[in-house]
């Protein structure tokens, strides 16, 4: 089967499971199962019982919002720290360091173009094709503190990264060159031992105890921006959460 056949196909079946889980979910809130002002269980509850995609769930409530049927509402945030410097914000990284004072350089090891299934389920893409972009970065005359391995949509401008590089450097800038503004988004954070290959990229022991991220960021329209995977040391780097009910 060729690739355009695959994609066809792929992107007719979740389209056919974000219909099933719409319907599903506006009959259950217009026959009053939900009453009003409840809350709906939670994206991965809804997934493991419709056995699809956080995407595909994500779709069908960003459909029901439009529809005045349900409201989101903003509970928990959280931001990465450096130092103590904030550095979720809208110009990136490096540009968030350099404003607080804080020099650090960034060497991209990998730009290239994937096929990625799996990552087209779960994030509700119509594409299987995005870009790898894999980075460390450590701080001037100082060992790395991180190693990133970025996924996007291989989409428009984007397809052509490989050749023509990053806009000024700087990841977010080449997204937000394409559309793609990072709005909203999910993630997970654990401890893990590195293993021997980042070990010898990140220039620490083999088992090291590292901060493992795994952030997913959409737009304000619901679509897929980056899944971002990290390596972050734990003594550099901090996880703050706000939240309210």
């Amino acid at each position: 089967m060729t690739e355009p056949a695959m994609t066809q196909r792929t992107s007719e079946r979740a389209r056919h499971k974000r219909h099933q889980v719409l319907a599903s979910l506006k009959n259950t809130i217009e026959s009053g199962d939900i009453p009003s002002g409840s809350f709906l269980p939670g994206e991965n509850e809804l997934a493991r019982e419709f056995s699809v995609s956080r995407g595909t769930i994500r779709s069908a409530l960003s459909e029901l919002e439009d529809q005045k049927l349900i409201e989101k509402r903003s509970g928990i945030g959280s931001l990465v720290t450096f130092d103590g410097h904030q550095i979720e914000t809208a110009d990136g990284w490096a540009r968030a360091l350099s404003s607080a004072g804080v020099e650090m350089h960034t060497r991209t090891l990998r730009v290239e173009r994937i096929v990625d299934p799996e990552l087209a389920a779960e994030a509700g893409t119509s594409t299987l094709n995005f870009v790898a972009v894999d980075r460390v970065r450590h701080v001037v005359d100082g060992r790395p503190v991180s190693l990133e391995r970025s996924r996007i949509p291989a989409l428009g401008p984007l397809a052509g990264l490989p050749e023509n590089g990053l806009v000024g450097d700087s990841l977010t800038a080449t997204l937000r060159s394409a559309g793609l503004v990072a709005a909203s988004g999910e993630q997970w954070v654990s401890v893990v031992p590195v293993d021997a290959a980042d070990a010898a990229v990140l220039e620490v022991p083999v088992g090291t105890p590292y901060l493992h991220s795994i952030r997913v960021s959409r737009d304000a329209s619901g679509r897929f921006v980056e899944k971002v995977v990290s390596l972050l040391a734990p003594d550099r780097f901090q996880l703050h959460l706000s939240f309210n009910s």
